[in-house]
C-alpha cells in the first residue's frame, strides 16, 4: 500500500453480527465519509425476537448492496479503499459468517490490508466519532443486548476489564420483560419510553452483587423477581401497572449499572466515563449516569443514537486504530460468535 497520511486513510467498516447490515467510509480515525444501516427489525419483529437464520439469508441479500451504497455516499471508488475492517465477533455465527467472508474478499480483491474488530471494542470506539477531543483513558460502561460490562481503557489497544455480567446482559433483560409484558419487539425503547408514564418507586426489585468492590452484573434475579411479580398480580386478578412495572424495573438496572460504574471510576483513577452498546440509548440511563457525573465532576460521553446501535463506523474505527498498532488480520480470519471482550 502506497504511504498515505494517516488522517487521509480510507478504512471500510463492514458489522453483520446480528440483525443490521452496515458498511461505512472513514477518513483517517473520526471522519465519517459514511455510514449505511439496514436494519431487518420489521422482519424479526412478528417473531418477537432475532431469528438466526432469517437473519443470515438477510445479510446474504443485503450486504453488497449496503457496501456498495457506502462507497458512493462516501464520494470515492472501492479501488480507493486503504484497508477492511469488519466484525468477527461475538454474534450470531452465520451473520458474522456473511460479513467476514464478504471483507475477506474485498480485502483480497483490492489487495489491501484485512482489520479483524471485535464488536464490543467497536462500541467503545463509537464514543471517538461524537467526541472528537475523547482520548484514553476512561472508564467504558458497555450496556448492549448481549453484554455488560465495565472495562477500563487505557489506551486505544489497551484495556483492562474490570467485571462483566454473570448471565443475562442488561439489554437482553430488557427485551424478557418486554415480551412478557406484551410489548412489540425491540423491547429496550418500549420499556424506557413506558417507564416515564410510571413511578419508579412503586415496586422495589432486588438488585444484585450491589458489595463494595464487586464490578460483576447479575440480572436474572431481577427478571425473574418482575416475572414473579406479574404472575403473582394476574393470579390475584389485579390489573398490571406496566407504567409502575418498566418504571421500577428500569429503575433497578439503571441504578446498578451508575453505583458500579461511578465505583469503578474512582477506583481506576480516571476522571471520564463513556456509555457504550445499544442500552446507551436509554434516556433514564443517559439522565442518571449525566446527573451522577456531574455530582463526581466526572466528565460523561456517549454516542449519537444511530452510533449505539449496530454499525460499521464504530467498527471502521475501532479497525483504524489496530491498524495504527500494526494490528491486522490474515485471510484464514473467520467468525467467532463467543468472541469476549479481554485485557489487552
Amino acid at each position: 500500500m502506497e504511504q498515505k497520511d494517516q488522517q487521509e486513510i480510507l478504512t471500510l467498516g463492514i458489522e453483520s453480527s446480528c440483525d443490521e447490515t452496515s458498511a461505512a467510509v472513514l477518513k483517517g480515525g473520526r471522519d465519517v465519509l459514511s455510514n449505511i444501516i439496514s436494519t431487518q427489525i420489521p422482519i424479526h419483529q412478528k417473531f418477537g425476537g432475532v431469528v438466526p437464520e432469517i437473519a443470515s439469508r438477510k445479510h446474504i441479500v443485503n450486504i453488497m448492496p449496503v457496501i456498495d451504497e457506502a462507497v458512493r455516499e462516501a464520494g470515492v471508488e472501492l479501488g480507493d479503499i486503504d484497508q477492511v475492517a469488519v466484525t468477527y465477533g461475538p454474534g450470531l455465527v452465520g451473520a458474522l459468517l456473511v460479513g467476514v467472508s464478504a471483507g475477506k474478499s474485498l480485502a483480497y480483491a483490492l489487495d489491501v490490508p484485512l482489520i479483524g474488530v471485535n464488536h464490543l471494542e467497536g462500541h467503545i470506539f463509537a464514543n471517538f466519532l461524537s467526541d472528537t477531543a475523547l482520548e484514553p483513558p476512561f472508564m467504558a460502561l458497555v450496556v448492549s443486548g448481549g453484554h455488560t460490562a465495565l472495562v477500563d481503557v487505557r489506551g486505544y489497544n489497551e484495556f483492562r476489564m474490570m467485571g462483566q455480567t454473570r448471565d443475562d446482559a442488561a439489554g437482553e433483560a430488557f427485551d424478557k420483560i418486554a415480551r412478557v409484558m406484551g410489548l412489540p419487539y425491540p423491547g429496550g425503547p418500549r420499556i424506557d419510553a413506558l417507564a416515564k408514564e410510571g413511578n419508579h418507586l412503586a415496586i422495589d426489585f432486588p438488585r444484585a452483587l450491589e458489595e463494595k468492590g464487586n464490578y460483576e452484573f447479575s440480572f436474572s434475579g431481577l427478571k425473574s423477581a418482575v416475572l414473579n411479580y406479574i404472575n403473582s398480580e394476574n393470579m390475584k386478578g389485579h390489573e398490571l401497572n406496566k407504567a409502575d412495572i418498566a418504571a421500577s424495573f428500569q429503575h433497578s438496572v439503571i441504578e446498578v449499572l451508575t453505583h458500579k460504574a461511578f465505583e469503578a471510576v474512582a477506583e481506576a483513577g480516571r476522571d471520564t466515563l463513556v456509555l457504550a452498546g445499544g442500552v446507551a440509548a436509554n434516556s433514564g440511563l443517559e439522565a442518571r449516569l449525566r446527573e451522577e457525573a456531574g455530582k463526581h465532576g466526572v466528565k460523561f460521553s456517549y454516542p449519537s443514537k444511530i452510533l449505539c446501535t449496530d454499525n460499521a463506523a464504530m467498527i471502521a474505527c475501532r479497525g483504524y486504530y489496530q491498524a495504527q498498532a500494526g494490528l491486522y488480520s490474515d485471510h484464514y480470519l473467520n467468525a467467532v460468535p463467543g468472541l469476549t471482550l479481554t485485557d489487552k
